[in-house]
C-alpha cells in the first residue's frame, strides 16, 4: 500500500500536461510486478556519458529536467566537464515568456507547469544559464519542487491582468508578475561567481556550458502531417507553436540509434499513461494483447521479464494520438541501448522522479514503445543520418 501511494503522489506532479493528472493516475497507480527485475538480464550495447539522476518533486517541470539533462550529456560529448545547470532558471524564463504570450492572446493559451522540450534550448539562446549551486528556486519553505501554489498564483495574477478592469493594461503587470517569481523561485542574480570567476547568465552559457543553441532540432512522426516537413504538434503544452521535423515512423528509431552509437543522447516526450508503462518495475513495453483482454495473472506478472509484443504501424501510431490515448505525459533522456536475455534491444532511458524504483531512477523502454508512445525528441542535428538530414533540409 505504501509503494501504490507513492507511485500515486509522484506520478500526480510528473506529468508534462498537468491538466490531466487525475486521469493520469487513475490509469497508472497499478502497474508493478513483484520481484520484476529478477526476469531480466540485461546487456549493455551503448551506455551514453550523462550526470547523476535529479528529482524534480511535486512540479510538473520534466521538459526542464530532461532538457537540461540532454544539455549535460552534450558538454561530457563536447569534452567539457558538465555542470549541474540550474532547471529553475529555465522554468523561471519560461514562465515570463509564457506570461507575455498569455495575456497578448487574452487567456486563451494553456498556462501552466508543463512546457516542451525545446523549451530549455530556446530560453538558453534567449536568458543564459546558470549553475544549480547559484539558483536552486527553492524560496518558499519546501526542500524539493512544489509549484502548485506558485502556479495557482501566476495563473490568478494573469487572468486579473487580462479581465481588464481599468480599461487599459497597467504598466506595471510584468514587473509586478516578475516579483511573484523572485518570492516564489528567488531572485536571478545579474552576475554571479563560479570556479572564482565572475558570469553573467549569458557569458556562462557561451564560456562553460559552450553548446549552440541553433544546433539542436525536434522530431516527430504523424501522417496527417506532410513528410519531411516541419510542423507543429498540436498540444496544450507547445504554448510557443514550437516547430519539429515530422517523418516517418521506422526514421524516428533509425535517428535514436543513430545519435546514440555516436554519442548522442535524446532528449524525449513520451506518452506514460498507459497500464504497460511501469515507474517502479522500470519497465515500459507494448503487450501483444490489450491489457482489457489479460487474465488476472497476465496482469500481475506483465513485467517479469520480456514479453510479446503489438505490431506497431504508422497507422495505429496515428489512431492512438488522434484518439487521446496517446497524450503529452512526460520528458526523459534516451542515454543507452542494452539487449535483454533473448536479443532484444531496449532503450535506457534517464528519469528525473528520483532513484527510489527498480533501476535507480532509469527505465529499459522497448523500441515498440518508443515507436507508438513518442511525441517528440530533441538532439542535435549532426546526429541525424545524412540520408534523413537531406530530406527535411537540415
Amino acid at each position: 500500500m505504501r509503494l501504490k501511494n507513492s507511485l500515486f503522489f509522484l506520478l500526480m506532479w510528473c506529468t508534462i500536461a498537468s491538466y490531466a493528472q487525475v486521469d493520469l493516475i487513475n490509469k497508472v497507480k497499478d502497474n508493478t510486478s513483484e520481484n520484476a527485475k529478477e526476469g531480466f538480464q540485461w546487456e549493455t550495447i551503448i551506455d551514453v556519458e550523462r550526470t547523476s539522476v535529479k528529482n524534480q518533486g511535486a512540479s510538473g517541470t520534466c521538459w526542464s529536467y530532461s532538457s537540461n539533462s540532454f544539455l549535460e550529456s552534450e558538454m561530457i560529448r563536447m569534452g567539457k566537464t558538465p555542470v549541474d545547470l540550474a532547471e529553475m532558471f529555465t522554468v523561471r524564463n519560461t514562465y515570463l515568456e509564457k506570461a507575455d504570450r498569455y495575456v497578448r492572446m487574452h487567456g486563451n493559451l494553456n498556462f501552466g507547469q508543463g512546457g516542451a522540450l525545446p523549451d530549455v534550448v530556446d530560453m538558453y539562446k534567449k536568458y543564459g544559464a546558470m549553475p544549480q549551486e547559484v539558483y536552486e528556486g527553492l524560496s518558499y519553505g519546501f526542500d524539493v519542487n512544489n509549484h502548485g501554489e506558485l502556479d495557482a498564483v501566476l495563473k490568478g495574477m494573469l487572468d486579473a491582468v487580462v479581465a481588464n478592469h481599468g480599461n487599459k493594461l497597467s504598466t506595471v503587470w510584468k514587473t509586478a508578475y516578475a516579483k511573484v517569481l523572485d518570492v516564489y523561485l528567488g531572485e536571478a542574480p545579474e552576475t554571479f561567481t563560479y570556479m572564482g570567476k565572475n558570469y553573467t547568465p549569458k557569458s556562462f552559457a557561451k564560456e562553460i556550458v559552450g553548446v549552440n543553441a541553433d544546433d539542436y532540432i525536434q522530431i516527430t512522426s504523424w501522417t496527417h502531417h506532410e513528410a519531411y516537413e516541419p510542423c507543429t504538434i498540436l498540444v496544450p503544452d507547445n504554448w510557443s507553436n514550437g516547430i519539429s521535423y515530422n517523418v516517418a515512423m521506422e526514421d524516428m528509431i533509425t535517428i535514436i540509434d543513430n545519435a546514440l552509437k555516436n554519442g548522442y543522447s535524446v532528449s524525449w516526450a513520451a506518452d506514460v499513461s498507459e497500464k504497460y508503462f511501469s515507474w517502479k518495475n522500470g519497465i515500459a513495453y507494448v503487450p501483444e494483447k490489450p491489457f482489457n483482454s489479460m487474465t488476472e495473472e497476465e496482469k500481475a506478472s506483465m513485467f517479469k521479464g520480456p514479453k510479446p509484443e503489438m505490431t506497431i504501424t504508422a497507422e495505429a501510431r496515428q489512431e492512438a494520438y488522434d484518439n487521446f490515448t496517446t497524450t503529452d505525459d512526460h520528458g526523459m533522456q534516451i542515454v543507452g541501448i542494452s539487449k535483454d536475455q533473448n536479443g532484444t534491444e531496449w532503450y535506457l532511458v534517464k528519469n528525473s522522479w528520483g532513484t527510489k524504483n527498480d533501476y535507480e531512477g532509469y527505465l529499459y523502454v522497448s523500441k515498440n514503445y518508443v515507436r507508438y508512445k513518442t511525441l517528440s525528441f530533441l538532439l542535435h542535428k549532426d546526429a541525424v543520418p545524412a540520408g534523413i538530414r537531406k530530406k527535411i533540409n537540415v
